[in-house]
């Protein structure tokens, strides 16, 4: 994840005001927890995209042998996206052994399914929760909260949400690579 020059300012001051509770300005808590549904959209949003991406990933390996470049590729790309290989993976990639990629990759995979085994069987194994509210400021809380008295609206327009890409947004077709231009010699 990667904050702009604006978010970072927020964020800094955010740390600056848990560090040293103080009257904090309205104009802060609203940024405050404008970035704070910032991060709450990137997240739903890799989360949606990690379905996706889980998604064809099945589709790819159901379709084997006929895709085995491919699946062998989408399956890179998501042991490099910090994916545990499942059952089926290693099924799938014991099937296609003939290839010195393929073996190399069932390798890989085994040693971190194995990981995975072994971390979940150490009690290391942590599951990402649900992000709270943010408390630590005046105007955190969730407009619900009887506690809370309700404020005005900021004067600003309302934010309409940004559509979730497209598959052939995120990930444009692959183009095959143009054949070499021939040779002609030319006599005159």
């Amino acid at each position: 994840m990667a904050f702009s020059a604006d978010e970072l300012r927020v964020l800094r001051r955010a740390l600056a005001i848990a560090l040293n509770p103080t009257p904090v300005a309205e104009e802060d808590v609203q940024d405050c927890l404008r970035l704070a549904e910032s991060v709450d959209e990137t997240i739903a949003e890799t989360g949606r995209l990690r379905a996706f991406l889980l998604a064809d990933l099945a589709r790819y390996r159901d379709a084997l042998p006929g895709t085995a470049s491919s699946y062998t590729e989408l399956l890179q790309d998501a042991l490099a996206a910090g994916y545990d290989p499942r059952p089926e993976d290693l099924a799938a990639l014991r099937a296609l052994c003939g290839a010195p990629s393929g073996e190399a990759l069932l390798r890989r995979c085994r040693a971190l399914a194995e990981q995975s085994v072994r971390a979940r069987l150490a009690g290391r194994a942590v599951t990402p929760g649900p992000r709270t509210r943010l408390l630590a400021l005046p105007g955190g809380r969730t407009s619900d909260d009887p506690e809370q008295p309700k404020r005005p609206a900021p004067d600003k327009a309302p934010v309409k949400p940004r559509p979730a890409p497209k598959p052939s947004e995120v990930f444009p077709p692959r183009r095959k690579p143009a054949a070499p231009p021939s040779q002609h010699s030319l006599t005159g």
